[in-house]
């Protein structure tokens, strides 16, 4: 009766893991491509050579944010304009041109309809400092504006002058070809993006508000096309991003009696101990994270592109969820970034001679807020981390809210997918999450969808060059810029 029972039993869990597997393939198998079919765009007769050459010049502009020197940025500003001017005359003649903040440009094309809410392309016109003692490294000098072997090299090549100037030859030949919008199109140009937007965009967006202007849809920096950036996809893959982290950093201040090396205090009472032990803790405890939001959407996407044994998994989360997360979250870097609100240990100070225990000890801990996540939130959560009352948590500098999360379904980003499948008709296409900061965010209260996206193609080792060593973009790179900026404005605003 007992060996009865067993083949019974065992029968069934051979019976339900048939149906599980069943289950789990038909799901598998039902999730066809969601990549949409369009025909490759046609060349456009975009001179390479010569936007090249505009970009070179604007990068030999030091538009650097965070200098010292006013008068020379401001100087470089100047320069950098009195070449737009030149390079772009259809532009500022035939388009409505206010400068804000002394340096942030708002170019206004008016469209025929007024009744269509208006579309912004961003781009931003500073770009950050070398580092100090990397200048050696470098191949070419980076405000140089050297163009050779069919590459342009210089600060601000990637982030984001390429943008800047691609935008302007787009809407320039548009203008010579006697086109004219219905949606109005409004081009912002900040000035101090590298350093959070406030004197540039922010100033701009307040503009706009009293102007009781409404935005259908905002374009600025983001994600790109990208090759190896997700295990498995083997096609370059195209993220549009939804959203923007936040950013929070909070300093954290251990205070102990000072005193004499050869008489320490005991262990765990002396303020870099103290501090050491709570940065550990926080670097062991990060916030909870999970698939969520944007990365719901992206493995959406892209799970029907992926070889047979991880599109079952990641079509079927309800079941492999856990085990995916922790593969993603295992490895640190980006993909760890898409799951969760991250900490990273920045700066650390204590002490200033070699036999004396400080009486102080600080360090700055820097927090990219994943949506759905707080600054109120994070600070909750390294309080309850650290659980050392001795140890005191002050806010530092700026904080931003993690931006709103823009619709996949809507007619922007419909607008955008459409555009990169022309241009790049080899890219896969998925929603994604911006992990840094953009000019976008300030636009979150007169825009109803913002999207972050660069039509570049960057190979797996471009991405270090942006605020790194060497940064560069091929010419070719800069038609196909172009080509998208002028297509995009085209269905946009036609």
């Amino acid at each position: 009766m007992i060996k009865r029972g067993v083949q019974v039993s065992l029968a069934l869990v051979v019976l339900l893991a048939v149906l599980l597997a069943v289950v789990l393939v038909a799901n598998t198998l039902r999730q066809g491509s969601r990549q949409l079919q369009v025909q490759p765009l046609a060349k456009l007769a975009a001179d390479g050579d010569a936007v090249a050459q505009s970009l070179a010049v604007a990068v030999r502009a030091r538009t650097i944010s965070g200098l010292l020197d006013p008068a020379g940025t401001a100087a470089a500003f100047d320069t950098l304009h009195a070449h737009l001017l030149a390079r772009y005359p259809q532009v500022h003649s035939k388009l409505q041109r206010v400068v804000v903040g002394n340096h942030g440009l708002l170019f206004t094309w008016p469209g025929s309809d007024v009744q269509l809410p208006a579309l912004a392309l961003l781009a931003h016109q500073d770009s950050v400092p070398i580092a100090t003692g990397t200048e050696p490294l470098s191949k070419k000098p980076p405000f140089a504006g050297v163009i050779e072997d069919g590459k342009l090299w210089g600060r601000g090549a990637l982030d984001n002058k390429s943008n800047l100037i691609t935008q302007l030859e787009a809407v320039e030949m548009l203008l010579q070809s006697g086109f004219q919008p219905r949606r109005t199109v409004i081009s912002v140009f900040g000035h101090d993006g590298e350093v959070g937007g406030l004197q540039g965009a922010r100033q701009i967006v307040a503009l706009l508000q009293q102007r009781g202007v409404k935005l259908g849809s905002v374009l600025d920096e983001g994600l790109a096309v990208t090759e190896g950036v997700l295990p498995g996809v083997k096609a370059a893959l195209a993220l549009i991003a939804l959203a923007e982290k936040g950013i929070v950093s909070l300093k954290l201040v251990a205070s102990a009696p000072p005193g004499h090396s050869s008489m320490p205090p005991a262990a765990g009472n002396s303020a870099i101990g103290m501090l050491s032990a709570a940065l550990v803790r926080l670097e062991q405890q990060p916030m909870p994270g999970g698939i969520s939001g944007a990365a719901v959407e992206m493995f959406a996407a892209v799970a029907p592109e992926l070889p047979f044994g991880q599109r079952l998994a990641v079509s079927n989360l309800w079941l492999f969820r856990p085990l995916f997360e922790r593969m993603l979250g295992s490895g640190g870097g980006a993909t760890n970034a898409m799951l969760r609100t991250t900490t990273a240990l920045t700066i650390v100070n204590a002490g200033n001679k070699e036999n004396v225990p400080p009486g102080s000890a600080e360090a700055v801990v820097n927090f990219r807020i994943l949506p759905g996540d707080t600054s109120a939130g994070v600070a909750a959560h390294v309080k309850r981390v650290i659980a050392d009352e001795r140890i005191a948590i002050v806010p530092l500098g700026a904080m931003a809210e993690p931006s709103k999360l823009s619709a996949s379904q809507s007619d922007a980003f419909r607008l955008v997918e459409r555009t990169v499948r022309e241009v790049f008709p080899d890219a896969l296409v998925a929603p994604g999450m911006m992990l840094a900061a953009s000019d976008a965010r300030h636009f979150d209260a007169i825009a109803e969808q913002s999207l972050r996206f660069m039509p570049i193609r960057f190979k797996p080792e471009d991405p270090a060059r942006v605020h790194g060593t060497d940064e560069r973009i091929a010419v070719t790179q800069l038609v196909h810029m172009v080509r998208f900026y002028h297509r995009l404005l085209s269905q946009a605003a036609g």
